[in-house]
C-alpha cells in the first residue's frame, strides 16, 4: 500500500478518536494543592500530603506505571471499593482505605478543572467521579464521593453504582 495512503488512513484514525478534554486551570486562583504540599514517591507509587500526613496510592485503582498511563480505571460499586482496599497490599503496606470525604475533597485543585486535581501529583487521573467511604446519613443506600471533573462532592445515588476509587492510607 501507498505510503500516503497509509499515513492520510492513520491520521483519519487519530482525528476521530474522541480526546478527553485538556485540564484548564485559572493561575488568578490561588492553588489549594500546590507542588510543595506533597512528596512524590514515584518508585513505590504513592503520595505523601505532607498538610495532612495521608499517604496516597498516585493512580486510582487500575491504573498503574510511574505516571498512571498503564491499564485503565477500574469502575468498583461502593462495597468493592472497600473490599478493594482492604484486600490492598499496594507497595508492601496492608492498611489502605478508601478515603473519607473530607479526605478525598482536600485533593481537589480548586483552580483547575478537568480534572479538578493536581496533574503533576496525580498524573493521567480520569477527571471522574471518585467513591469515599462516608455513608450518606439520610439515605441508607447512598454514599458521597468527588467528581474530579470539576471537583464537587455530592451523595451520588445508590452505593450500586460505578465510580472510580482512589486508596489512602494514615489518618483516621
Amino acid at each position: 500500500m501507498n505510503s500516503r495512503i497509509v499515513l492520510a488512513l492513520a491520521l483519519a484514525g487519530a482525528l476521530a478518536a474522541p480526546m478527553a478534554p485538556a485540564q484548564t486551570c485559572n493561575p488568578s486562583i490561588r492553588a489549594s494543592a500546590p507542588d510543595s504540599r506533597f512528596v512524590v514517591n514515584a518508585a513505590k507509587g504513592t503520595v505523601l500530603d505532607q498538610r495532612t500526613g495521608l499517604t496516597w496510592k498516585r493512580c486510582v485503582e487500575g491504573q498503574s506505571g510511574a505516571n498512571c498511563g498503564l491499564g485503565s480505571a477500574a469502575y468498583l460499586n461502593w462495597g468493592a471499593a472497600l473490599r478493594r482496599a482492604e484486600a490492598s497490599a499496594f507497595a508492601g503496606y496492608k492498611d489502605w482505605r478508601v478515603p473519607n470525604s473530607k479526605e478525598l475533597e482536600s485533593l481537589v485543585e480548586v483552580q483547575c478543572d478537568s480534572p479538578a486535581i493536581n496533574l503533576s501529583v496525580f498524573p493521567n487521573d480520569p477527571s471522574t467521579w471518585v467513591w469515599a467511604s462516608s455513608p450518606y446519613a439520610n439515605y441508607a443506600y447512598n454514599a458521597w464521593s468527588v467528581n474530579f471533573s470539576y471537583g464537587g462532592s455530592y451523595y451520588f445515588g445508590s452505593r450500586y453504582n460505578d465510580n472510580t476509587v482512589r486508596l489512602v492510607r494514615g489518618g483516621q
